[in-house]
């Protein structure tokens, strides 16, 4: 069976319901940081990302079967594999032991660098040239980043936390651009939904102790674990590939610059922690880079684009 996902393209909707999508889109990611926090307070970080991936699994399979999606070709099993372990395992590992020392504001600040990441890949794996303007953006979101690791915690308790939601970014970008060089090969639905499930496959290496975990959990985490399983990590997905499908991607995805902010807001209220001066100063530095790496002129990011044809 080869049934297609179609995304409306009979008819185009309302600028209002793509904006209210994107809107969505935002409050979704911007909460994953603080159920990462809420959840870390009776899962390990092994437990707290199987036990998502598991309703998210679930969750994309109801879809699946819903819409229909094509087998995946034995050939691509591999790559579906290594997509699921940088989008999935090795991400959100990483992003789980992280905010073990992180702020929920100042990991969803740290995992805005993904195109930073995306920039140095161009250069040292994949052999593009890197101008002038692409270092200067890259080495200042870098200093903003450490600003925000130092910042977070005060000076003297600087540790491998930061560095782990780094590597988290890095993992996404990989992703990135390996979905990137292969999407054509399957509809957006079809390679979510493999990527989720071949990701949750190799995170059962966590699952001794995870049933006896969920038990003891109180029922405020395990609601809070649930909604990051449904929304982050499969409604917020759905949600943007309407988004990119019909609007300009490029103006699509400046509007993820507003998750940090969001996502700070929401941890005043739910998680009542307050970022320090540093932190809102390397935020600043961080989104300014990342924001003039996507803002160069058009030749340059012509040259930057090529990484991914």
């Amino acid at each position: 069976m080869k049934t297609r996902l179609m995304l409306n393209k009979g008819s185009k909707p309302s600028a209002v319901k793509v904006s209210l999508a994107a809107a969505f889109v935002i409050v979704c990611w911007a909460y994953s940081p603080i159920g990462i926090r809420i959840g870390l307070q009776a899962y390990e970080p092994g437990h707290l990302a199987l036990m998502r991936f598991l309703i998210a699994s679930t969750f994309m399979a109801a879809v699946a079967l819903a819409k229909g999606i094509c087998l995946p070709r034995l050939k691509d099993v591999p790559l579906l594999a290594l997509l699921g372990f940088f989008a999935v395992s090795l991400h959100h590992i990483a992003l789980n032991y992280g905010q073990r020392g992180v702020s929920a504001g100042a990991a969803s600040v740290l995992a805005q660098t993904t195109p930073l990441f995306s920039a140095l890949l161009a250069r040292f794996v994949f052999k593009n040239s890197v101008n002038g303007w692409q270092w200067m953006c890259v080495l200042l979101g870098l200093a903003g980043a450490a600003v925000v690791v130092a910042g977070d915690r005060g000076l003297g308790q600087i540790n491998a936390h930061g560095l782990l939601i780094l590597l988290a970014a890095l993992s996404w970008s990989l992703y990135f651009a390996l979905q990137k060089r292969h999407c054509h090969r399957y509809d957006g639905l079809t390679m979510v939904c493999y990527t989720v499930w071949s990701g949750t496959a190799l995170l059962f290496l966590f699952a001794p102790g995870l049933l006896n975990e969920a038990k003891q959990a109180p029922t405020s985490v395990n609601l809070a674990v649930l909604m990051l399983g449904i929304f982050p990590s499969a409604l917020a997905y759905l949600a943007w590939a309407y988004v990119l499908a019909h609007s300009d991607v490029s103006r699509a995805s400046m509007a993820l610059y507003l998750i940090p902010p969001t996502a700070m807001l929401m941890a005043s209220m739910i998680l009542a922690e307050r970022p320090s001066a540093m932190v809102v100063v390397g935020t600043a530095i961080v989104l300014t880079s990342v924001l003039a790496l996507n803002l160069a002129p058009a030749r340059q990011l012509a040259k930057l684009g090529k990484r991914n044809t």
